[in-house]
């Protein structure tokens, strides 16, 4: 069998028809909320149509732990407000590289899920090791990045800050924050309904309750379900692919006896029942001396192949993933004599995980294979701003986190597995192998920022960071079960990939320490110009998964502490009259000892390895104008050159690996990071005009591009992802109705049908899987808040 040619383009693909009625409803649109780091109109409260706007409004944050506008923040950062990840669709974390700058988020499903920003931290799959993006929902760490992986509802504001942080909150990070705020439960009544139906099967309602139970007490509690057919086609069955169903809700108790303390309890679930991850063939990978050895052990098998970017597989087996986690947290906020205000923020998180995945082929090399999660979380934070206004304020605080997450990988071979797998006859077929993996983590962290305010003007900041952690850990497996009785080199190859090991306790114990120091100058009213040193650590972690014995011993499989060293120059500017917003800032970040996962091609196991010494830099803009009342245009865009500077004893692509004579290992010094684009750029519209009737139309575009970047580590010329551009557009038309505003809007995401891919992933045999972006999807939203 010959390697497929995927370079071809698909046939045009076949919409599945929605009734007449409903294309012509109308559409959600952009606020103008979203603009990164831009400052926006606040959506219009319910019963009252919104008014086209000709001027910014102030957007305030909360990043330095004190409510000041976003123009005021010497620091790179993004802000989307939650009106904006409504009416654009976005209710997914991984949608969130197509609104801005330096931001990937590498997904197949919850647990291979990762976040990078300015290219760093593209980690999927890593259960003994904390990402170097930090994701956190209303003031709490997610431990693991799959526990953002859920629809974004009731969100009030998701901010994105880049570069290392942790000198003033929570988990220390190197790449950057991703920091999500739901509403707060408020003392006037709301309630919204909203409902959207799409191709594909594509069904989502939402709604939300809250207002005052008594003088002293809201609630808040608002619910979610999201079911779709899905999107790839499965030739063995004809079943669809890639959809399933997700749910979940959020309830809140707010508690405000006076202005001088609020207590905020949040208790929330979610669950996913789903087959997503589907990943579809990329390529067959090289063929060496006539040989696609992808494509003769697939034919030599039985199996046949099919092309991916048809939005097809051929899988004998299911694939499914269940996902169900939940929490609780309870801050609590009190202003203390002199206007200093303490806050204390408790939690409890839970995430389980279970996949079920084929081998990507419709024959029986492998039934199931995967690793299945449990993983429970705490943390505690106490900290004491300063009052605002004095010559030096400044954030002190405590933190602390800890973790007990169970592992348990899989593999439950069939009787194609020695022909596809290169091993002799007899070593896996029919054999099942299942290990176990366990880590306790108990992180300890004091951390301080203040800012001296030299002049009206001029402001100095330094912040420090002091974290100590402790990790226990150990993995094993159990004797393989089932199978032929083999010996000779059959019986060599059955141990080394399934043979029993027990690698005993591993314990890691380390003390990171971050810092920051900050220059901002107000040249004007309306600019602000900053540069910033900063340097963060992230302690190291523990491959919990095993393709065999390592032959260097249990501590072998300890990866060691990631440092990163940045600096920045910035400004911030508020021009023509408040109609005009740009930001603009250069970057410059080295990591040494840069965590990142590998590929062992002969164990078909990723691992977690430190990968040298990486430089990202570049520079980043974003703006917004509004040229005219009610047109607002915003535009974002990022230059990101992030490769290794030192990458020696790296995995070797398989056209190197499968050659005569190959290395045990390649040098990958100079060549790009995984998953980062050099270039980035987001364009979007919205337009809004009103009627003498009291309607308000509106219409909105959007367009993200995204050049080619490279898909695995080993940087394979046939592991590379191409680039591409999506176009979203929508229309709509808004009103008041009985004390309440309706809203009726017709969308269109990747309008041109674009075939994309967002990942790549190694498929075995030097061949490649991939993820596919969402194909063109047409609904419609109907919205009443009230």
């Amino acid at each position: 069998m010959s390697p497929l040619n995927l370079a071809s383009p698909p046939p045009p693909r076949r919409l599945k028809r929605l009734p007449l009625a409903l294309l012509l409803a109308g559409s959600a649109s952009w606020t103008h909320g979203y603009a990164a780091e831009s400052e926006t109109p606040v959506p219009a409260p319910a019963g009252k149509t919104a008014t086209a706007t000709s001027q910014l409004e102030t957007v305030t944050v909360t990043t330095r732990r004190r409510e000041e506008s976003s123009q005021d923040v010497p620091t790179p950062m993004s802000v989307v407000s939650g009106t904006t990840l409504e009416t654009q669709r976005v209710y997914r974390i991984q949608d969130l590289q197509q609104l801005v700058p330096s931001v990937n988020v590498a997904y197949m499903h919850a647990r291979q899920s990762s976040v990078s920003i300015r290219g760093l931290g593209n980690n999927p799959a890593s259960d003994g090791l904390e990402g170097s993006v930090g994701l956190y929902i209303d003031n709490v760490y997610l431990g693991r990045p799959g526990m953002a992986v859920f629809d974004l509802m009731d969100i009030e504001q998701l901010e994105v800050l880049r570069g290392p942080q942790g000198t003033l909150f929570g988990k220390n990070t190197t790449a950057g924050v991703i920091n999500i705020s739901t509403r707060a439960p408020s003392f006037t009544p709301e309630r919204s309904i909203e409902t959207s139906v799409g191709e594909d099967g594509y069904f989502q309602t939402k709604g939300t309750l809250s207002g005052p139970l008594n003088d002293q007490l809201a609630g808040r509690i608002s619910a979610y379900r999201t079911r779709s057919d899905g999107d790839i086609k499965n030739e063995f069955n004809g079943h669809d692919l890639n959809g399933g169903s997700r749910d979940g809700f959020r309830a809140q108790l707010l508690f405000k006896p006076n202005e001088n303390f609020n207590l905020r309890w949040i208790g929330d679930y979610n669950e996913e029942d789903s087959s997503a991850g589907t990943r579809v063939l990329y390529n067959t990978g090289p063929t060496i001396n006539g040989v696609n050895l992808y494509s003769a052990r697939a034919a030599a098998a039985g199996a046949t192949l099919v092309n991916g970017s048809h939005r097809k597989v051929n899988l004998d087996n299911d694939q499914h993933v269940t996902v169900h986690q939940g929490g609780t947290s309870v801050e609590a906020n009190w202003t203390l004599p002199s206007d200093f205000t303490l806050t204390s923020v408790s939690s409890y998180r839970f995430w389980n995980f279970t996949p079920r995945n084929d081998d990507g082929l419709n024959v029986p090399a492998t039934y199931n294979a995967g690793v299945s999660v449990e993983d429970k979380q705490y943390s505690q934070e106490f900290r004491l701003a300063s009052p605002k206004g004095e010559f030096f304020d400044y954030v002190l605080g405590a933190y602390y986190f800890g973790s007990d997450l169970d592992n348990k990988s899989f593999a439950y071979y069939g009787p194609q597995a020695d022909i596809w797998n290169g091993t002799p006859r007899g070593a896996l077929a029919n054999v099942n192998s299942v290990g176990r993996g366990h880590i306790k983590t108990d992180s300890f962290a004091l951390f301080a920022q203040g800012t001296w305010h030299l002049t009206p003007r001029l402001d100095f900041t330094a912040g420090v960071r002091g974290t100590y952690e402790e990790k226990n850990a150990w993995v094993n497996r159990d004797a393989p079960v089932g199978g032929a009785a083999v010996t000779g080199a059959a019986a060599t190859a059955r141990r080394g990939r399934t043979g029993a090991y027990d690698s005993g306790d591993l314990n890691q114990y380390s003390s990171s320490p971050s810092g920051l120091l900050n220059l901002s100058y107000r040249f004007t009213d309306d600019l602000l110009g900053y540069a910033t040193l900063s340097h963060g650590e992230k302690s190291g972690g523990v491959n919990l998964v095993v393709g065999s014995a390592p032959t260097a011993g249990a501590d072998s499989l300890l990866i060691g502490t990631e440092r990163a060293n940045n600096a920045e120059l910035g400004f911030k500017s508020t021009l023509w009259d408040r109609r005009l917003q740009l930001n603009a800032n250069v970057f410059w970040t080295q990591v040494n000892a840069y965590q990142t996962n590998a590929y062992d091609d002969v164990n078909r196991v990723q691992y977690l390895t430190n990968a040298g010494s990486v430089r990202s830099r570049g520079v980043e803009f974003e703006s917004t104008v509004i040229p005219l009342r009610g047109l607002t245009l915003n535009f974002n865009g990022s230059y990101n050159d992030v490769s290794y500077l030192s990458y020696k004893d790296a995995p070797c692509p398989p056209e190197v690996s499968q050659a005569p004579g190959a290395p045990a290992s390649c040098d990958l010094s100079g060549h790009q990071v995984v998953g980062a684009s050099k270039w980035i750029g987001n364009a979007n519209g919205k337009y809004e005009w009103n009627l003498d009737n009291g309607l308000q139309p509106y219409v909105t575009g959007s367009y993200a591009f995204r050049s080619k970047a490279v898909g695995t580590v080993e940087d394979s010329d046939y592991g590379q992802i191409p680039s591409y551009a999506v176009v979203n557009l929508s229309t709509g038309l808004r009103g008041d109705f009985n004390q309440g505003q309706w809203d009726i809007s017709l969308w269109l995401k990747n309008a041109f049908d674009k075939t994309y891919y967002t990942t790549l992933w190694t498929g075995g045999n030097g061949g490649y899987e991939g993820l596919l972006g969402t194909p063109r999807t047409l609904g419609v939203t109907g919205r009443y808040d009230f």
